[in-house]
């Protein structure tokens, strides 16, 4: 693999751990997606493949709990129900620093309502702290198991493509977020920050194009 493409591998790594990093107000204005995606785009356009790399292995920081992702995931999909429960403790063991807890305890609300489409974004999203930012094949099933659950629903879709896009799948999450944007109303402010965030995706796609066929130019 050659030099530009492992340092734009090593810069979406770094991403997801800004991603995590990140303790953002829900009252500030950046949404958490369009601040994932600029600093994707950041350490994508300005990494330099001329310097050391250094290996990075998942799990050997301690995941934060994000604030602004749990109330994103309140504002967009969940109400009050019999898995509020599940998601509060969850939430509480999370922001101690207990992903592998936080995780088993959703697994414990699922046991109870396997067909609850907001404990299944729950468990996607709480896997992908417990991973640092990886969407592992655990997440994944999660993510579409409210899919199949919710197949149009808001909150399913947009978190699977936060997560895809997170892991630096971005036609995949492109895919998500535009089919998710065309049904919701015009003036609803998640489709205008789905738009944007379409646009960043569109614009590191590109960019990794341009990398890859430089690469494959080789030096003159």
């Amino acid at each position: 693999m050659t030099g530009l493409i492992i340092a734009l591998l090593i810069a979406l790594v770094a991403g997801a751990g800004i991603m995590l990093a990140a303790r953002m107000s829900p009252l500030r204005a950046a949404p958490v997606a369009t601040a994932l995606l600029l600093g994707l785009a950041g350490y994508a356009w300005q990494g330099s493949p001329g310097l050391a790399g250094k290996p990075v292995k998942a799990g050997t920081g301690a995941a934060k709990f994000d604030e602004a992702l749990a109330a994103k995931r309140k504002e967009i999909g969940e109400r009050i129900s019999s898995a509020t429960k599940w998601l509060v403790v969850s939430d509480a063991l999370a922001r101690q620093g207990n992903t592998q807890k936080a995780a088993n305890v959703l697994l414990s609300g699922l046991r109870e309502n396997p067909d609850d489409p907001n404990l299944w974004v729950g468990m996607g999203n709480a896997l992908m702290v417990h991973s640092n930012g990886t969407l592992t094949p655990a997440a994944d099933y999660s993510f579409r198991k409210a899919l199949a659950l919710q197949p149009e629903g808001v909150s399913p879709n947009y978190f699977y493509g936060l997560a895809l896009a997170e892991s630096g799948q971005f036609e995949a999450s492109r895919k998500v977020w535009m089919a998710l944007a065309a049904r919701l109303p015009e003036d609803m402010p998640l489709r205008a920050e789905l738009i944007r965030n379409v646009a960043l995706l569109e614009a590191l796609i590109k960019r990794r194009e341009a990398l890859s066929q430089s690469e494959n130019q080789g030096p003159r």
